[in-house]
């Protein structure tokens, strides 16, 4: 199992310095950043400077989109990240939830993150490609042949499907175990249909943790669901809230749902947070003490899962960092 760590936007620089060589000492392998150039910070500038603080971690986007930037910019911006860390960067890609609506657009289709993730890996390798918005070839003639792993997040059937046929894991923002036993198979079925070799393939479980008592870690960590129930609800739309395609525990839940602030988005002052119920945060999340954070993160692993990455921004960075290098990693390194 790896641990990762994700940052939002709001984070200043000298503390995600700080926190990334304490998270990398403490036995995390990645460090990923929201992608959502309206509501924060461009997050690149900050992952070249953290790569130039540790030797080992691995960053990335989480998650970038095909319609935010022209594929050879995108392009060219990881591969040089990734040529400068020596290997370390890592892309993860969505349809654009939050970048392209806060924009009043509408996200990308999932045919289009599907080719924007081929054609970058191959810009990224130094070949000649073109794509829909290029049709003369461009190459990099400064490219070394590094590989970029590509991860795409996923919930519904097709998105899954699309996972499973094109990437090298999948981003699952939740960590209930049960669901995500269902999503991985659902790509590891799309890719082992498609031919591909899936022994490799990673999934990534993102999703707050929190040490406490149990109802100030509900209170801390309740507006993660309302974000999960924003990209439920887009489910829910396409395939029906009764459809056998989608397991009803993962629509239930927004049955209540009203609506979703884009400008607050994964922030704990949304303003629709009210059909949240502690059950569902206790599921979707990673709380209560050491042991019980060891049991859900096993449960993950048996589950398929490759990484459990935190969400960390509650202000309590330092002391869940701390704990996890002390208390939960070293269950899953001995």
């Amino acid at each position: 199992m790896d641990f990762g760590i994700c940052f939002k936007g709001f984070v200043e620089h000298d503390r995600a310095r700080y926190l990334v060589r304490m998270a990398e000492t403490a036995g995390f392998s990645h460090c990923w950043f929201y992608d959502s150039h309206i509501l924060w910070r461009e997050c690149y500038p900050a992952i070249a400077m953290c790569m130039e603080h540790t030797t080992r971690m691995h960053f990335g986007p989480l998650v970038t989109n095909p319609d935010v930037r022209d594929w050879s910019v995108a392009a060219s911006l990881f591969a040089s990240l990734n040529k400068q860390s020596g290997g370390r960067m890592e892309v993860a890609v969505g349809r654009g939830d939050s970048s392209r609506r806060v924009m009043g657009n509408k996200p990308a289709s999932l045919e289009r993150v599907a080719e924007f993730v081929h054609k970058v890996k191959a810009m990224a390798r130094g070949e000649s490609v073109t794509y829909p918005e290029c049709p003369s070839p461009v190459q990099f003639p400064w490219a070394i042949g590094q590989e970029l792993p590509m991860w795409i997040g996923a919930y519904g059937p097709q998105a899954l499907k699309c996972a499973g046929e094109n990437a090298q894991g999948v981003v699952l923002q939740i960590a209930e175990p049960s669901l995500c036993q269902w999503f991985v198979q659902q790509c590891r079925s799309a890719g082992k249909a498609a031919g591909r070799d899936m022994s490799g393939f990673g999934a990534m479980a993102a999703a707050p943790a929190y040490f406490g008592p149990m109802d100030e870690a509900v209170e801390a960590t309740k507006w993660f669901p309302a974000m999960v129930g924003n990209h439920v609800a887009d489910i829910v739309e396409k395939y029906g809230k009764d459809s056998s395609q989608v397991p009803k525990s993962l629509t239930s839940y927004i049955e209540q749902r009203k609506g979703y602030d884009y400008s607050k988005h994964g922030q704990s002052d949304n303003p629709f947070l009210d059909f949240i119920t502690p059950e569902i945060v206790k599921s979707f999340c990673v709380l209560g003490q050491p042991a019980e954070h060891i049991q859900k993160i096993l449960a993950l692993q048996q589950a398929g899962v490759t990484q459990f990455n935190i969400y960390l921004d509650n202000g309590d960075e330092e002391n869940i960092i701390a704990r996890y290098g002390r208390e939960v990693i070293p269950a899953f390194r001995r």
